[in-house]
């Protein structure tokens, strides 16, 4: 019985190294992508026609959708920083989801809002009706939309309604966006208007940078180790991952603090799913069923150098909050469109790229757990030497190190964006810390959300505190989240949450 104990135990610490390996190896493929894109990118910045861009009458209108929940502190900078991105013509569409506190006020009183009455096409549903529609007089394009609260995609759903323009770029009402960013996303529809359907940008940190008036102005690492370790995660997610997804066609998420879409083919979807707490990742993936299904050609871009900024957890019981419910969102929405896995028809989505995310996103947690404390309990006992623990360690995380740094030196070189050395030195450390206890407390969190996703119990989304950026007003108010791999929506009180994902007819896979 010993002996069948040994070898059972041996097996399954090879099974995880070799799971490790070729996780890890998967991530050095897209990182290698990623290192022949943006170096590339980098050196046409200067080439780009982003001036011709900006003065074109041929570059197509953008509305900005954003929903509001609680954001009084911020909101009239937010807009205003909108509303001066650099674009020929753009609006902003502003749902205020029923807010409880002043920021309809806030905004009533900086753009002189008055109400109209305006028309809904209905072209998209939404659970509650609008109760007033509001214009500014101050000749700026602004709409102010108030409706009852219904949660961050019902509101979204609003707002893309009521867009008068052909692009829709959603946008988190705490999030800050570079001048050009627009200009820059909306590229991949100018070059080609018939095939680019959605197109997403760069998320990342803004805490301890210097904000003023809506600009990012001095990029910083922040202070405090948990949201530094969040610099590296967001790195590895957006400059490698996503960067190289897009490369090889097979791109599943936007994020749903910046991304940008063609009003048209949201319409033909049915506008985000209100009922999913993964609504930007649900969204992208029921695009690609949708068009793939239709045999339409058509393509999702990812553009690494826009940035969107935003402010990350800095409390563990926050970011607790916020990974259970970013893997929940991934398993509901990996559940309801489970007959796209391997099938042929879905292509490099099917065959690849829904694979990766059911073996290497939704199992990632359960195999490092188990692995752990199999090496631990085996090592504890006698039973697993130290060559394996040791060949263990580096699969699982040396080589997870070398990856986060390598991510660190393409972002140097391409982008550029800390100017600091020991910016880029605070980096590189947490990249190693991260390892040290962070990343087997998000791997048993992640657990945690997959678990009540199975037992179909309740989401807890709790509240959003923001410390607020350097140089601002703080923030502190139930704010919509933001993602750096599934983004699920909206921090809110539990009692405002959508009902439960309804499972999709068929068998299981």
């Amino acid at each position: 019985m010993r002996d069948a104990a040994v070898a059972l135990i041996h097996f399954s610490q090879y099974l995880v190294i070799g799971y490790f390996l070729a996780l890890n190896t998967v991530y050095l493929v897209l990182l290698t992508l990623a290192g022949r894109t943006i170096p590339r990118l980098a050196r046409r910045r200067r080439l780009t026609g982003l001036d011709d861009l900006a003065t074109s009458p041929l570059t197509p209108p953008v509305s900005i959708v954003t929903a509001a929940y609680n954001e009084e502190p911020t909101i009239v900078e937010s807009v205003r920083a909108m509303l001066a991105l650099r674009y020929p013509r753009h609006e902003v569409v502003l749902v205020d989801d029923g807010s409880r506190d002043g920021t309809f006020d806030r905004l009533a009183e900086a753009f002189g809002l008055v109400p109209v009455e305006r028309v809904r096409p209905q072209e998209i549903t939404s659970r509650e009706p609008v109760l007033a529609v509001y214009v500014s007089t101050h000749s700026v394009p602004l709409t102010v939309v108030r409706t009852h609260n219904s949660g961050k995609a019902d509101s979204l759903n609003v707002g893309i309604d009521l867009a008068s323009h052909p692009l829709v770029c959603m946008v988190d009402a705490d999030s800050l966006l570079d001048e050009d960013a627009l200009l820059t996303l909306a590229q991949p529809f100018v070059a080609d208007p018939l095939h680019v359907v959605a197109a997403g940008g760069v998320i990342r940190p803004v805490n301890d940078s210097a904000v003023r008036h809506g600009e990012v102005v001095e990029p910083r690492i922040p202070k405090g180790w948990l949201p530094r370790i969040q610099v590296v995660e967001y790195l590895r997610a957006f400059l490698m991952g996503r960067t190289g997804w897009a490369r090889l066609h097979g791109l599943l998420i936007i994020s749903g603090a910046f991304g940008l879409y063609r009003r048209d083919v949201l319409v033909e979807v049915g506008g985000m799913s209100a009922d999913s707490l993964g609504e930007d990742f649900e969204l992208v993936v029921r695009l690609h069923r949708h068009l793939c299904e239709g045999r339409r050609p058509y393509r999702v871009e990812f553009i690494p150098e826009p940035v969107c900024w935003t402010e990350v957890p800095d409390r563990a019981s926050v970011l607790a909050r916020q990974r259970r419910r970013w893997h929940r969102g991934l398993y509901e929405t990996l559940l309801r469109h489970r007959r796209m896995l391997l099938r042929p028809r879905y292509g490099v989505i099917g065959m690849a790229a829904y694979p990766y995310f059911v073996l290497f996103e939704l199992l990632a947690p359960l195999l490092e757990v188990s692995g752990l404390i199999t090496v631990a309990l085996g090592f504890g006992f006698g039973i697993v030497s130290p060559s394996l623990a040791v060949l263990f360690l580096l699969a699982a995380f040396g080589y997870a190190i070398l990856l986060s740094l390598l991510a660190l030196l393409l972002d140097e070189l391409g982008l550029h964006r800390y100017r600091r050395l020991g910016d880029l030195a605070a980096v590189a450390a947490a990249a190693v810390v991260e390892n040290l206890g962070y990343r087997q407390l998000t791997a048993w969190w992640r657990l945690q959300g997959w678990w009540a996703s199975l037992r179909n119990g309740t989401p807890v989304w709790g509240e959003m505190t923001r410390s607020g950026f350097a140089g601002t007003t703080p923030l502190d108010h139930g704010s919509h989240a933001t993602v750096p791999e599934t983004t699920p929506g909206a921090d809110r009180p539990a009692a405002e949450l959508p009902a439960a994902a309804p499972e999709e007819r068929g068998p299981r896979h």
